[in-house]
């Protein structure tokens, strides 16, 4: 009796493991992917003791189509030790771009602004930036003087842009349709970056892959250097960012790892069985050197600091992937 219920359950988990790899055909199908990792995990628990009984022969099938894709989102699985990081270019001044999702309702706002202040980015892209936040934003205006607030219809979901760095002469910040971009060309030695930062709702039944479409002309406006961080809830396998990074010709960086888990569950949880919903997506003369998961701030997402430089303007990149993450440390503490 309890083999066949494990059975059943075993191939239901199977379906929706399959499932999600068809996403580009519909947002429904989609949304299975984003729990990849959580399906194989529990496929491949329920298909070992399976495999001293009668169903074994399907076990082992469930249990390799678990393992395979477990691998397709290796670049995101949680490491249980830090890597080393690469050596920064002497020759290129490195940049660092803090990615917060900053919760609405943060119960303790002055973590965040001293994790700001410690860390100190040349730019920080944000996300649900409600009406609190503004006000709590305004204490770092002097050593963050550049910056572009983008409200959002219900006032809690807006973005927000705040660079040390000026923006690029005869340029100008804009936000896009509903608060969910911000965008503004920075100027980084005399070189013009358009930076962005971009917050996604919610996979179907929700409003995500509509949204998407309506940001379709502001990603494709992108100029040709750019970097864009902000949280996408979709995890970097998913159809919904695949097509973000084609709208916007970007190179999506590898996932820093899981960065956001639900409020209710315990926060240790998160680092590593969370979902990697924080993105980071770059083109051009971008070369993003490193990304490090800071500590919790109060948020049910973990920052995410980045590290990158700019390529001269006379050196091509030797692939489409050579501005994406050189390494990756799981550290908690954040790097001055």
């Amino acid at each position: 009796m309890m083999a066949g219920v494990a059975f059943l359950a075993m191939m239901a988990l199977s379906a929706a493991l399959l499932v999600g790899f068809f996403g580009a055909l519909h947002p429904a199908l989609d949304s299975f992917s984003h729990f990849r990792i959580h399906l194989s995990v529990l496929t491949v628990l329920l298909a070992l003791p399976l495999l001293a009984g009668s169903y074994r022969l399907q076990a082992a099938a469930a249990l390799l189509f678990s393992v395979a894709c477990l691998a397709t989102t290796a670049g995101a699985l949680p490491r249980l030790w830090p890597q080393q990081a690469i050596a920064k270019p002497a020759d290129r001044i490195v940049y660092s771009l803090l990615q917060m999702n900053l919760r609405f309702d943060n119960p303790t706002p002055k973590k965040v602004l001293s994790l700001i202040g410690r860390t100190n980015p040349d730019v920080v892209t944000l996300d649900e930036v409600s009406g609190m936040w503004a006000r709590e934003l305004g204490y770092i205006a002097s050593a963050y003087p550049y910056r572009i607030l983008c409200a959002y219809p219900n006032g809690i979901f807006g973005v927000a842009l705040l660079s040390r760095r000026p923006f690029a002469a005869s340029t100008a910040p804009h936000c896009e349709p509903r608060g969910a971009m911000a965008t503004a060309t920075i100027d980084f030695g005399g070189t013009g970056v358009d930076v962005a930062a971009i917050h996604l709702s919610w996979p179907w039944p929700r409003e995500q892959s509509w949204q998407i479409g309506e940001l379709a002309e502001p990603l494709a406006a992108l100029g040709e250097t750019a970097i864009m961080a902000g949280d996408c809830n979709a995890v970097p396998w998913s159809a919904a960012v695949r097509r973000v990074a084609s709208l916007g010709g970007l190179t999506l960086m590898p996932s820093a790892g899981p960065t956001w888990i639900h409020r209710k569950l315990p926060d240790f949880l998160r680092r590593f069985a969370g979902l990697p919903i924080d993105q980071v997506f770059s083109k051009g003369g971008v070369t993003i050197h490193s990304a490090t998961r800071l500590e919790d701030d109060g948020s049910d997402h973990l920052p995410v600091l980045v590290e990158f430089s700019l390529r001269p303007d006379d050196r091509e990149p030797q692939d489409e992937h050579e501005s994406a993450l050189a390494s990756r440390d799981l550290s908690s503490k954040p790097r001055g």
